[in-house]
């Protein structure tokens, strides 16, 4: 009899152990599921947040391989490692040991970013100090040219003046009907029956600018049909051919010098009115004057 007692006793204490046990394993099964719940939470916004992270290392090189067309080829080559970890992340389910893993090669990819932004930089400076060197170089080399121009300009100006200033002027033009006797005396008249030849004077002006030595001196003469009086002697200029009634070369030395020029006179281009007299050394006209004759 005692000993059933006992017996019951020990069943009552056994099954007392074994409740709490059941309890405490109930309770451990309970805190490791939604510690296990809160891992994997944990574990997938770790995940979450390493995608994130590539996508916008992804996007950096984008831009950067848009300004840059120097280092292109490391930049997509830099790119195209993040997209083949951005894959893998996305494939496989997250666990510590993956994302430790992904956690030390996004630190890889920054540290690599870093070192390549910074030489992409470094070549941008260098390019932007070069082409502000090229527009420096440029600028002077364009305000060179302009002042250069303005100098030619004015050096041209200076010659044109020299040279208008140089070349021959006369004074004192006319034109006048003449008879030349045989003892070589020469009479004035202004009838067209009596006269034989046209003359033509005029006065050189003293000019230390023009050069000194033979000068080439050639006449006009137009009747008042405007036609041509005199030998018709056709001179060859660089601008072409010009055609005379006379000519004549003298010797200038700087000084007043008095000139007449004799032109002969058919009698059909002999005709009553307004005659036209053209003096010109070589081909450039110094002077004009008008006369009547009778």
């Amino acid at each position: 009899m005692m000993t059933e007692k006992k017996n019951n006793i020990a069943l009552k204490i056994l099954i007392g152990v074994l409740a709490v046990a059941l309890i405490a394993l109930t309770i451990y099964t309970i805190r490791f599921y939604n510690e296990e719940k809160e891992n994997k939470e944990i574990l997938q916004k770790e995940k979450a947040a390493i995608e994130n992270e590539l996508n916008e290392l992804i996007v950096k090189y984008d831009e950067a391989i848009d300004e840059n067309e120097i280092m292109d080829q490391n930049l997509v080559d830099a790119r195209e490692r993040i997209n083949r970890l951005l894959d893998s992340v996305q494939d496989y389910e997250a666990n510590l040991v993956l994302i430790t893993r992904y956690r030390r090669e996004i630190s890889n990819l920054k540290a690599e970013k870093e070192r390549l932004f910074r030489v992409v930089d470094s070549l941008s400076l260098q390019n932007q100090r070069m082409a502000m060197t090229i527009d420096s170089t440029q600028t002077e080399l364009s305000e060179k040219t302009r002042l250069s121009d303005s100098l030619q300009t004015s050096n041209q100006s200076l010659a044109n003046k020299v040279n208008k200033a140089s070349q021959l002027k006369i004074t004192s033009l006319r034109g006048e009907g003449v008879i030349v006797r045989n003892s070589g005396k020469v009479v004035e008249n202004d009838r067209t029956r009596r006269i034989d030849q046209v003359r033509t004077c005029f006065t050189i002006t003293a000019n230390d600018l023009t050069e000194a030595g033979e000068k080439n001196l050639y006449v006009q003469v137009y009747n008042p049909e405007n036609e041509l009086v005199g030998d018709k002697i056709a001179v060859e200029h660089d601008g072409g051919v010009m055609v005379y009634s006379a000519q004549s070369t003298v010797y200038y030395e700087n000084d007043e010098l008095d000139v007449c020029i004799l032109a002969i006179a058919t009698e059909e281009k002999l005709l009553e009115g307004n005659y036209k007299v053209y003096v010109y050394n070589d081909a450039t006209l110094i002077g004009t004057a008008s006369f009547s004759l009778r």
